[in-house]
């Protein structure tokens, strides 16, 4: 990759339980010259976490602190107690190497990235149904009853932003998921190459194709029916 050009960025985000941590690590092992982007929280780590490889943990005072310097490209609230937040230097990394992007962000700083940065690609990954994220919610045995709840109810919030986002991956087999996130990340790269694709570059791009918005809506909309959300034709 030329040192020369902008970094590909990359959004992923998804409801808590969605499967979106095994989908970026598989990601990670399988492309090339991609770096991952560990966000800021001030929220306690949890089980077997580790301060710089799930998030960097920071105190209130030191996340605040950042906001004033001015050191993030975004970051938000979450369940009105804890910061999180994507940092700069990041970015600033990635465009010193060559490499590209990704950001696992929620939809409040996705949205913030996709104002500052209207090239970024979007990805959301959606369980395949509620029954589904409650079961896989559950067998992780993270949380206390009443937080699975919270984190189900802002799943059906989270969900009718899907329509916001370039691309949607559905998480029902992780094989067959991990294949499509590569596919539209490798897509991007070939369609911004600028060069002619052969055979097998084409078949990357038809199957990333097939993950676009406009080809997935037909299947999202039993899934926001499992969570009780409006479609989008019933959107005010």
């Amino acid at each position: 990759m030329s040192e020369t050009r902008q970094p590909i960025v990359y959004i992923i985000s998804a409801p808590s339980g969605s499967g979106k941590s095994t989908l970026v690590n598989e990601l990670l092992k399988l492309v090339p010259d991609l770096d991952f982007s560990i966000s800021y929280t001030t929220r306690d780590r949890r089980g077997s976490e580790q301060n710089g490889k799930e998030y960097n943990f920071v105190s209130r005072e030191q996340f605040e602190e950042m906001i004033r310097a001015d050191e993030f490209l975004e970051h938000a609230t979450v369940f009105g107690k804890h910061y999180y937040g994507t940092a700069k230097r990041f970015l600033r990394e990635a465009a010193a190497k060559g490499r590209d992007l990704l950001l696992d962000i929620d939809v409040q700083g996705a949205a913030q990235i996709k104002q500052k940065l209207p090239d970024a690609v979007s990805i959301f990954v959606l369980p395949p149904d509620r029954k589904t994220l409650e079961w896989r919610l559950r067998k992780r045995s993270e949380d206390a009853e009443d937080v699975i709840q919270r984190r189900l109810v802002a799943a059906s919030r989270e969900i009718e932003n899907y329509d916001k986002y370039d691309y949607v991956l559905i998480n029902d087999k992780l094989e067959e998921s991990v294949e499509g996130l590569q596919a539209i990340v490798r897509s991007v790269r070939l369609r911004r190459s600028g060069r002619a694709l052969p055979g097998e570059e084409q078949r990357i791009v038809s199957l990333a194709d097939g993950y676009r918005l406009a080809n997935v809506r037909t299947r999202v909309l039993p899934i926001l029916a499992s969570f009780g959300a409006p479609s989008p034709s019933a959107r005010v």
